[in-house]
Order: structure tokens, then sequence, then C-alpha cells
């Protein structure tokens, strides 16, 4: 570093999707009510969990939770979006950051975690059925959900101390949604090589051990699935899987395109547009997803808007 002239970064310029401005105000709208669907779509799955007694079960407790974990992480990056599409750019703290890139590693390994949760819960009913009471308890169930936000928050604060001691100098810019490891990794200046390793052997821990987890949950599933004689049970079997299937796919493939791939040559376009995938679109069309395509939740929300019309009667 000796005899070279670096000015040390103690704020960043957030920018994005400048290539053509016109498309800013239309941009902003359309997230604008991405935001508000996620808002209510995930709030509404959450109150109808609570409310309704048919929906008392361990599979849709993980959901809730899922719920309340895509309106944090979704709340953590979208309103700063909506602002720097407004301003056309936005001036963000070092410490807002770590914050931002914090919250969003904590909220978004819950989901992981909560996934590879809910892709055990069906191997345990599909594969061991008599077993499932005395399996998914309460109190394991409550565990469970314990154990995936102290990993979450654990993995999130050492991947954020260690990414921010590193040496951000020079060009301050970042050309994306939100503060992000691939883009802070770009600002960064000096030996990084320790930093990035720890960085990248906690993600490991995370993303593809829940898909691990996952995987070899519907291993087991389809093995039990093609055992069943008639169609019609196969078909039953399955449809209690197709909205978790839905939802990881969704999920874990938007971050592996991103994170897991390689990334050299990637335009920071097609990055941008991966990245309003999983922070804006996922978290939106979850809660239609379980509701589309769950039989229980469709009887709920019936059930709920029968009531809501009775009562709304004079």
């Amino acid at each position: 570093m000796a005899g070279r002239n670096f000015t040390v970064v103690t704020e960043f310029f957030l920018f994005v999707f400048t290539e053509h401005p016109e498309w800013g105000l239309p941009l902003f709208l359309v997230f604008l009510s991405c935001y508000l669907v996620t808002l209510l779509g995930n709030a509404g799955m959450i109150i109808l969990i609570r409310k309704d007694r048919q929906l008392h079960t361990p599979m849709y407790f993980f959901l809730s939770h899922l719920s309340f974990a895509d309106i944090c992480y979704s709340s953590v990056i979208v309103p700063q979006m909506l602002d720097v599409l407004r301003e056309h750019g936005a001036v963000i703290s070092q410490a807002r950051c770590a914050t931002q890139f914090f919250l969003f590693t904590f909220f978004a390994s819950i989901d992981c975690y909560l996934l590879a949760i809910m892709a055990y819960d069906r191997y345990v009913a599909v594969c061991q059925p008599l077993l499932y009471v005395t399996v998914m308890t309460e109190k394991d169930c409550l565990g469970l959900v314990a154990g995936a936000y102290v990993a979450g928050f654990s993995g999130a604060f050492v991947r954020t101390v260690t990414a921010f001691t590193l040496s951000f100098c020079g060009n301050n810019v970042i050309n994306f949604i939100f503060c992000d490891l691939p883009p802070l990794l770009n600002l960064t200046c000096g030996e990084s090589h320790t930093q990035e390793v720890v960085i990248i052997v906690f993600a490991i821990f995370v993303m593809p051990a829940c898909i691990l987890v996952i995987l070899m949950s519907y291993l087991f599933i389809i093995v039990a699935i093609m055992q069943i004689r008639s169609a019609g049970g196969r078909a039953k079997t399955f449809s209690t899987c197709a909205s978790h299937l839905t939802a990881v796919a969704l999920f874990f493939g938007t971050l592996i395109f991103m994170y897991l791939r390689d990334s050299s040559g990637q335009s920071s376009k097609k990055n941008q547009v991966v990245s309003v995938l999983y922070t804006v679109v996922t978290p939106m069309l979850n809660p239609l997803i379980y509701s589309l395509r769950n039989k229980e939740v469709k009887e709920a929300i019936m059930k709920a808007l029968g009531r809501s019309k009775y009562f709304g009667e004079p």
C-alpha cells in the first residue's frame, strides 16, 4: 500500500437501471406494486394460518415463519431500491450498508433453512406417516425454527464482520440494487483472500447444505410415491409437495444463478435482473403459490371470505 494514493471509502453510491432513465418511473411503480402485494400476501398468509385451526399443523407453522422472513428481507431491500429509482441514485454510509447486508443475509438464510425444514417435514409426512405426530411435535417444530433463526443470525454476523473488515478504497460506486457481496468485493483493495475464504465457507454451510437436505428429502419422497399403486394416490400425495417444490425452485434457482456460477464476463445488467427476481418477485409469489396450489389454504381463504361477507351484511 505504501507509495500508492488510495482514498478510503466511508460511503457508497448506489445506482441501478440507469441505461434507460425513462424507465425510472415505470419501474418505480412496478416495484412499489410488487412490494405492496408482498406485504399484503405474506401478512395475509400469517393471519390466515393463525386464525384457521385447520392450518394449525407443522407445515403451515413453518410457512408462517417463511412469510415473516419474506416480509423482512423484502423490506430490507425494496424501499431503498425505490428511493434509488426515484432519486436516480442514493448515497449510503458504510455502517448502513453493513446493516443492510447483515439483515438481508440473516433473513435470506432463514428462508433457506425454512425451505429445508419444510422439505424434511414433507419427507416425514409422506415416508413415515405413522410417526409424523411423534416426530413433528410442537416442541420439535419450535426447536427447528429457533435453530433456523440462531444459525441465520450467527452466519450473517460472521459474514458481515468479515466482509466489512475488508478495505474499500478508490471507487465507491455500486451498480446494483443493494449492498450485496459480489459488488462489494469489486470495490476492495489490498489482501482479501482470508476474508473471502471465510465468507465462502459460511455460504457453503447455508445454500448447498440446505439444497442437499431438500434433494435427499425429495429423493425419498419420490421413491415412496412410486410405490403407491394407484395413479390417483400418487397424484394426491405429490400434490401435497407441489407448492413447496415450486417455492424451492424459484428461490434457490435465482440464488444459484447469482452466487454459485462463474461470474466472469457476466454483465451487471443481468445481475440486476436476477437480483430483482429473488428480492422482489419470489417473496411476492410465495403466498400466491401456496394459495393457488394448496387445497387447505384455498378452503381457509373461502371460509374467511364467507365470514367477512356474513358479517358485512346489514
